[in-house]
């Protein structure tokens, strides 16, 4: 097993106040609460107001997190924002970020994996750190996932919540820290799940309003499949590169999608579900804040403590999935 290069300090979290239940639901489609917890787990969502922007929500969540870890925000090196709902297109989100936290001394840049951003953005702070380029580094996942919802479509409406989960990633001091990361994409599959217009190919205009298509879209059946195939084989490859079994495994932290994925997930890796974390039931899915959401939920109700062995694993559109496992 490979001495770890970085690990994880501190974590923190943002949820909005308001809820969107089932019962909202089952007054505008034609759905129940009784289809939606069957079909998904979700119970209900959070949604963002106007102010609650992923830098706002972001600067409360990386807040938490310094506090925790007892790093001034002078010292913060990097700012990964993973997101795919960004505040807007330029500059980055966590350039915006950066100054509502008043981080002079980091550099910041977004990074686009839909649901697997935050696993994305641990590699990509992993590899920073082992290559000497920085020493302190907040990874974020934030979304605003109301803002890409077409309420007249019942395959994504009732799925969808806002949020904000961040960690702050630094030289690991010993054997804990990142044991293993694994990354994949399949672009060929990108039009299963995605937002056909807003983005330079299509700007915004009156044609984009007239047909929704700035909405996301999802061909439900396709991607669970999918999802439930590409999930495996990240828990596969995290545990056979970190040295590892289901066995070793205290704690498994995916991507809240949906509950059957979760379910299905969690058998493969022989891990039994008492051993697995999910809230999908109380925020839906938050594409990349879902897993450093649920850690942080984690570390405070002490569902992970020193020397814990955690899989987070991951999958979205691109498609793109992978996992991390970490000795905490």
């Amino acid at each position: 097993m490979k001495r770890p290069f970085a690990q994880l300090v501190g974590t923190g979290r943002y949820t909005p106040s308001k809820v969107h239940d089932n019962a909202y639901f089952e007054k505008i489609l034609d759905t129940s609460d009784q289809w939606i917890r069957e079909r998904t787990g979700i119970s209900e969502r959070r949604i963002s107001e106007p102010h609650e922007t992923i830098a706002y929500m972001g600067t409360k969540a990386c807040m938490q997190v310094l506090n925790d870890a007892g790093v001034p925000v002078e010292d913060v090196d990097a700012i990964i924002v993973a997101t795919a709902s960004p505040d807007r297109l330029l500059p980055s989100t966590a350039c915006d970020l950066q100054a509502v936290l008043g981080a002079k001394n980091a550099s910041a840049f977004d990074l686009q994996a839909a649901c697997s951003g935050f696993i994305y953005g641990l590699t990509v702070a992993e590899g920073m750190i082992a290559a000497g380029n920085a020493e302190n580094i907040l990874v974020v996942g934030g979304e605003r996932l109301s803002s890409m919802i077409d309420y007249t479509d019942r395959t994504v409406a009732i799925l969808l919540g806002d949020g904000v989960g961040a960690t702050l990633v630094r030289p690991a001091d010993g054997e804990r820290g990142i044991l293993s990361t694994y990354i994949k994409s399949d672009g060929t599959l990108g039009d299963l799940l995605y937002r056909p217009g807003g983005g330079a190919s299509h700007p915004p205009d009156e044609e984009l309003i007239r047909t929704r298509g700035f909405y996301m879209r999802m061909a439900g059946r396709e991607v669970f499949k999918s999802a439930v195939l590409c999930m495996s084989e990240a828990v596969d490859q995290a545990l056979k590169r970190a040295g590892l079994t289901g066995d070793d495994i205290d704690l498994l932290i995916p991507h809240q999608a949906n509950i059957r994925i979760i379910e299905a997930t969690a058998k493969h890796a022989s891990v039994p579900m008492d051993k697995v974390y999910v809230n999908i039931d109380r925020y839906g899915n938050t594409s990349s804040a879902s897993i450093p959401i649920a850690l942080d939920e984690c570390v405070r109700e002490g569902r992970i403590g020193e020397g814990s062995v955690v899989l987070f694993v991951a999958f979205g559109g691109g498609f793109t999935w992978g996992s991390v496992a970490l000795r905490w």
